[in-house]
């Protein structure tokens, strides 16, 4: 761009010196060119020319390729490694010759099914990409630049994604013992006239959780006009006074759920949210229509119908919780209790020890995060895995521990 500049300013210094028909021709040929340079393609919106070109979350892939290495255990996403139920991959290999075919625009016969789970009309839910894509549509519907926007210092970045490429002004309250701070929260979305809340329960990245009279009790001081996003994506995992009794025509609130975490599909992208009818319809004013593959949608209704094989995963993650805390202890580590399928440890000192430790972990093989922010940075957070997994894990920790130490 420079070298079309100088020429340029030499063309015009010549049609200075001369009245040449050609070189006025020839200057207005370099400053097309000049304008070409100069301009942006694509010509970007302002908000997304000064958003950072950074995403949520590095996947587990991208650091193989990085290390031109397989990791032996990946216990660092939070998916459920025992799988789906046998219903749900029997419908993914029965309806994978359909694939020709788009999925229901509508998730119709999903939402009627989980209507009938949560006894609530077809009406009150509405089918995403997984609680990532719900989330988007959400922040989508409900911020323009410079509006406010409430979330826990630490908690689900995705959300902050969003946020900020919607323009949101986003208001971060700090965890309090390791758990969100409902009361906190509140008060400072009345502080801000924010128009969203984002709250975990259980929550990620710590697995801690709020007792659901707790949050109903909370939710008197929201203020006027706005939303409260409750994302339960591990609820399934949680103790039953997890879930808050909250009225479906309850126009304040908005559900998530996804079959991602208990219903071990996180490759599908299956979540859904419920809430009061007008909320609901107004997701199709915005919403990806053909979002959902066929197949997936098949799988999950599939997989609502088994209800022992959900039963016997729950039993499969505490005993893997169990599997965990014991790992953690008997390396002197003291674990978070979790009402998830993954466990936040405590490394025992600061959050540079935390990434020596995070650093050496995945040296030896071992995929696994750790929160982001100060004092839960100092865990690292592992997900329940099969037996190999955690034999993999229980021989790599002492290892990593020593190499951090030094």
């Amino acid at each position: 761009m420079l070298q079309c500049f100088f020429r340029t300013f030499r063309s015009l210094i010549k049609v200075f010196e001369s009245n040449s028909y050609e070189l006025i021709i020839h200057l207005i040929y370099m400053i097309y060119l000049l304008y070409l340079n100069v301009m942006t393609y694509p010509r970007y919106t302002r908000l997304v020319s000064d958003l950072p070109s950074t995403v949520p979350f590095v996947g587990p892939e991208s650091q193989e390729r990085e290390r031109k290495l397989l990791f032996e255990a990946r216990l660092g996403a939070n998916e459920n490694m025992f799988g789906p139920s046998p219903k749900a991959l029997s419908a993914l290999k029965k309806y994978s010759s359909e694939q020709w075919m788009y999925g229901d625009p509508t998730s119709f016969e999903l939402r009627c099914a989980l209507a009938e789970k949560h006894e609530v009309s077809h009406d009150n839910i509405v089918v995403g990409e997984g609680i990532d894509g719900l989330l988007g549509y959400l922040v989508r519907l409900l911020i323009s630049e410079g509006d406010h926007v409430v979330t826990s210092d630490g908690a689900y970045p995705t959300f902050n994604y969003h946020v900020g490429g919607f323009g949101g002004n986003l208001h971060k309250v700090p965890y309090i013992d390791d758990r969100e701070d409902i009361v906190s929260l509140i008060r400072k979305a009345n502080s801000t006239n924010a128009k969203l809340i984002y709250f975990a329960n259980p929550d990620n990245p710590m697995g801690t959780y709020l007792a659901g009279d707790k949050i109903v009790q909370a939710l008197k001081d929201l203020p006027e006009g706005c939303l409260f996003i409750l994302d339960e994506a591990y609820s399934e995992f949680a103790p039953a006074s997890s879930l808050p009794k909250i009225e479906i025509t309850d126009a304040r609130v908005v559900r998530l759920r996804t079959f991602s975490k208990a219903y071990g599909m996180a490759g599908a992208r299956v979540g859904y949210a419920m809430a009061e009818e007008n909320l609901i319809k107004s997701f199709e004013k915005i919403r990806n229509h053909f979002g959902m593959n066929r197949s997936a949608q098949k799988a999950a209704f599939e997989a609502l119908s088994d209800n022992q094989w959900l039963l016997e995963m729950v039993q499969k993650v505490e005993n893997g919780r169990q599997r965990i805390y014991k790992i953690a202890a008997e390396n002197n580590l003291k674990s978070i209790t979790s009402a998830t399928n993954f466990v936040a440890i405590d490394c025992g000192k600061d959050s540079n020890f935390a990434k020596k430790v995070l650093k050496e972990l995945i040296s030896l093989g071992i995929f696994v995060r750790m929160p982001f922010v100060s004092p839960q940075d100092r865990c690292v957070r592992v997900s329940v895995g099969k037996k190999r997994d955690l034999d993999r894990f229980e021989k790599a920790l002492p290892t990593a521990l020593a190499r951090a130490s030094k």
